[in-house]
């Protein structure tokens, strides 16, 4: 076990992990400073590539950006998602692990639950492959959106499913979409952190997309707290500079190379 999965291990109950997503450099840079977790989330599939779901992301599109995310990533633990279709048995979900911690550098991968991959997370962890859990809204391998754990049967069945993935080995446990008591029942019944998204305070930990935190994806739900409108100052400087190429003020004699 890697010094920072152990870091990250050793904040239960102590201290709230701080987690954000990113895809390139520039980003990964700035949140290095203040994230224990940087998540190269499959997320980039409507954030940056505009589909619906997450469904159509490649193994590529997963290395490339976390190559890029890794170069601005030095004190942070850094986790790649396994796309749709990666990790359909123990010898492909290997395989294709073992391909993107080679290819980026990444610190452990994160796989979500479709209640029966257990063996495969215990397979990886077996092949030294730290894992990150994803339970509750998956949208790998669910079609609608719901808030789950609403009843004390459904919160039984996602603490069963916490507990089979800790003993499995995974290091953590993302929550999403949990309701309030059932996020706060794992979280006291299970050893290793669990990282809430739309899953209340109760949680050991809080990750959101960086884009839709920042107002700059457009996607607002329930549990996004819009921290900045980087839209609007993008739309304000593409404006300034509008104006300023049709009065021809840019580009300016400063900015000219003189031969």
């Amino acid at each position: 076990m890697s010094k920072k999965i152990k870091k990250i291990l050793l904040k239960k109950n102590k201290s709230k992990i701080v987690c954000l997503t990113a895809y390139s450099k520039a980003i990964a840079k700035i949140l290095d400073n203040f994230c224990d977790i940087i998540l190269v989330g499959d997320s980039m599939a409507n954030v940056l590539y505009g589909h619906k779901g997450t469904h159509k992301l490649s193994l590529d599109n997963i290395i490339q950006h976390t190559s890029s995310v890794r170069l601005g990533v030095k004190k942070s633990l850094l986790v790649a998602d396994m796309p749709k279709g990666t990790y359909e048995n123990p010898k492909s979900a290997k395989t294709n692990a073992k391909l993107i911690i080679k290819k980026t550098g990444c610190d452990a991968v994160k796989l979500e639950s479709n209640k029966n991959n257990y063996k495969i997370i215990k397979f990886l962890i077996n092949e030294k492959i730290p894992v990150m859990g994803h339970i509750g809204y998956t949208p790998q391998h669910k079609k609608k959106f719901k808030i789950e754990g609403k009843t004390k049967n459904e919160a039984l069945k996602l603490l069963k499913e916490a507990k089979l993935i800790e003993k499995s080995g995974a290091f953590a446990i993302v929550l999403e979409c949990l309701s309030p008591q059932s996020a706060k029942m794992i979280t006291n019944k299970i050893k290793i952190p669990t990282i809430g998204i739309g899953s209340s305070v109760y949680c050991d930990g809080q990750i959101l997309v960086t884009d839709d935190m920042l107002g700059l994806s457009g996607f607002y739900p329930k549990f996004v707290k819009k921290y900045a409108n980087i839209n609007r100052i993008i739309e304000k400087a593409v404006k300034k500079y509008t104006r300023d190429v049709k009065l021809k003020n840019f580009p300016s004699k400063i900015h000219n190379y003189n031969g």
